[in-house]
Formats: C-alpha cells, sequence, structure tokens
C-alpha cells in the first residue's frame, strides 16, 4: 500500500496517494488485496441479487421480515457496487482517479448504505420484539404497506445523514514526514482542522454504532425474557400450535440477531481505527501495525455486505430451499435443454435409419436381391 488510506468510518472515500514506493509492499501483495475485494463483491453480488430475486418473485416468502432483509441487501449491493471497488483501485493507483464529484459521490452512498444497514437491523428488531413480546399490538390491516412506508423512511433517513459527507468532502493535500512528500486525499476536512474531525468521529461512531446496538440490545433482552417465561408456562401435553409457534418466533429472533452480531463485529474494527485516526487527524501513521489494521479492518467491513444472504442459508429451512431452486435453475434448465436436444437428435437419426432401410430395401428388391438383406444396412 503507498499513502495512508483514509477512511471515513467505511464512509468516507479513501485519499488517492502519492507517495514514493520505496515505503509500500511487494507488488504481489498489493494486487493480492484487490483480488480479495473482486471475490467479496463476486460473493455479495451472487448471495443478495439471489435473495431480493426470491424476496420479489416467491408470494409466500413476501412478509414483514422479508422486506427489511429485501431492503438490507439492496443496501448491500449498493455498497458492494460501487464503493468496494473505489476502494480496491487505491491500492494499485497512485492517485485518486475518480476527482471531486467522485469523492462526494462515494462518501454519500457509502454512509446512506451504512445508514440503511444498521437502522434497518434496529427495525427488525424492533418488530421481532412486537411480534414476540407485544404480539396483540400487531396491526393487520395494510401492514405490507406500512412497513414499505417504514422502509423508504429508513432510506431518507439514511441519505439525509449522508448529505454532510458529501457536502463537505473533498480532495485535501495530506503531508507524509516519513517520506517527505504530499499526497491528495479524499477527506472530509483539511489537515489543519483539529476539532472538527473528533466531533465527526465520535457523532457518527456514536449514530451509526453505539445507539443503535444500544437499542436493539433492549430489544433483545425483552425477547430473551419473553420466551424463557413463554418455555417455562406452556403445557407438557396439547398446545402443539402455540409450541410450533414459538419455535418460529425463536428461529426468526435468532436469525435477526446474528445479523445484528455480524454487523457488530465487522464495522467495530472500522470504527476504532477511524476514530484513531481522527485524533491525529494531520498526521499519517505509516506504521506496518496501523497499515495491516487499516486493510483488515476494511476487507472485514465489505464483508458484512456478503455474509447475510448465506447467514439466512444456513438459519433458514425455507430460505435455503428457495435459493437451492434459484441458484441451480440455470444448470437445471440447461440440463434439460442438453437432454431434450439430445433426444430430439436421435429421434431424427432413428427416422432417418428408417427411411434410409426402406430406401435400400426397396432397390434391393428390384435387383432381385433377399427381402432378408434390409436388416443388414
Amino acid at each position: 500500500m503507498t499513502s495512508e488510506e483514509w477512511e471515513q468510518l467505511g464512509l468516507n472515500t479513501s485519499e488517492g496517494n502519492t507517495t514514493s514506493r520505496e515505503s509500500s509492499p511487494s507488488p504481489d501483495y498489493l494486487y493480492a488485496i484487490p483480488a480479495v475485494y473482486g471475490l467479496i463483491v463476486l460473493i455479495g453480488l451472487i448471495g443478495n441479487a439471489t435473495l431480493i430475486k426470491i424476496f420479489l418473485t416467491v408470494k409466500s416468502m413476501r412478509n414483514v421480515p422479508n422486506i427489511f432483509i429485501t431492503s438490507l441487501a439492496l443496501g448491500d449491493l449498493l455498497l458492494l457496487l460501487t464503493c468496494a471497488p473505489v476502494d480496491a483501485s487505491k491500492y494499485v493507483a497512485d492517485e485518486w482517479l475518480f476527482g471531486r464529484v467522485g469523492c462526494k459521490l462515494i462518501a454519500f452512498i457509502q454512509l446512506t448504505s451504512v445508514g440503511v444497514s444498521v437502522f434497518t437491523l434496529t427495525a427488525l428488531s424492533a418488530d421481532r420484539y412486537k411480534a414476540i413480546v407485544r404480539p396483540m399490538d400487531i396491526q393487520t390491516s395494510n401492514a405490507l404497506l406500512k412497513i414499505c412506508l417504514k422502509v423508504a423512511l429508513i432510506w431518507i433517513v439514511s441519505m439525509l445523514l449522508a448529505v454532510p459527507d458529501a457536502v463537505y468532502s473533498d480532495l485535501y493535500s495530506f503531508y507524509e514526514p516519513h517520506v517527505n512528500k504530499s499526497f491528495a486525499a479524499c477527506a472530509p476536512y483539511p489537515p489543519d482542522d483539529e476539532l472538527h474531525p473528533k466531533i465527526h468521529s465520535m457523532a457518527f461512531f456514536l449514530i451509526f454504532y453505539v445507539i443503535p446496538l444500544s437499542i436493539i440490545s433492549v430489544y433483545y433482552f425483552h425477547i430473551a425474557k419473553n420466551l424463557i417465561r413463554s418455555a417455562y408456562n406452556i403445557p407438557v401435553e396439547g398446545n402443539q400450535h402455540i409450541r410450533r409457534q414459538i419455535e418460529s418466533r425463536k428461529r426468526l429472533a435468532k436469525t435477526v440477531l446474528v445479523f445484528v452480531g455480524l454487523f457488530a463485529l465487522c464495522w467495530l474494527p472500522n470504527h476504532i481505527i477511524y476514530l484513531y485516526r481522527s485524533y491525529r487527524y494531520a498526521q499519517v501513521d505509516t506504521s506496518l501495525m496501523h497499515r495491516v489494521a487499516s486493510i483488515c479492518a476494511r476487507i472485514l467491513a465489505f464483508t458484512n455486505s456478503c455474509v447475510n444472504p448465506f447467514a439466512l442459508y444456513l438459519l433458514s429451512k425455507t430460505f435455503r430451499k428457495q435459493f437451492n431452486n434459484n441458484l441451480f435453475c440455470c444448470k437445471s434448465h440447461f440440463l434439460i435443454r442438453s437432454a431434450s436436444m439430445s433426444r430430439s437428435t436421435t429421434t431424427s437419426r432413428m427416422t432417418s435409419l428408417k427411411s434410409t432401410n426402406h430406401s435400400v430395401a426397396s432397390f434391393s428388391l428390384v435387383n432381385g436381391n433377399f427381402v432378408h438383406q434390409e436388416g443388414c444396412v
């Protein structure tokens, strides 16, 4: 890697660097990192696109939790297709390739995607809380419409919170004393601003991590308490319908909890590194430990955008069945077409063979040959 990357919470783009190659790792190491990004994008594209297709085409899968999960997958796709390639480009390019407009646009998209993820997980947890702890409060009338409006509101709020980043992000010149060179970086503030980066990093750590996860923790505390109480109150005999209902709710609550856990695990290192950089904003840490930690944190953050469909695959039998049907449908259609073409070819050959046999037999009879010669052709 060339100069120190600047990523705002995984929300800003990193700098286009112009430092000397003397401080860089080996070329093989550099080109391996974009390859990892490419693998993450490919896996995430397959998983999230298949998930969205299932929820759009399979009517039985269109329920309240799945609408939230579809929105989550859409946000992940947006991040993977736009921001991951930009983030990977810095490891092989010596300068920022996307100009001021790209700097502002990528910052806006990344922050919007992260906002959609964490706020959707919070809404999912609230939905599970209502379904398990307060089931009588659930409104059946126009439920899907109300959920769609909530999803739209999540996207609008996420975009509004991303607007300041888009406005203030720009190309600034940073100085790297280790090699006595300057480099252009896409960052939210100029290097001589010491106060605003600290406020900015702490505000986003609270808004996009601490506060949502704290709310989710409260919801799941009450969910766990309710499920434990319900397990003790169910009679040993009978009430199989109630048992199945509780088991179904527990599975779905477990799925949402896994999503939340993956988000918390994948984004925490990136938040920590951003806070660390913000409190020494004008300086560039060129140490190997910081460099490796930055790369791992970035890759882990983008990995979060491709793991949810596969977590759902492991946790949900219904989704696993639909996923297999959709993922392998192309292979099945290909095999069916191949078999059909094979049968058609065989039939044509048999018809041609019979026609040829008949013609040869007739020819033999005209020449006075034995009729049993027909079978020898």
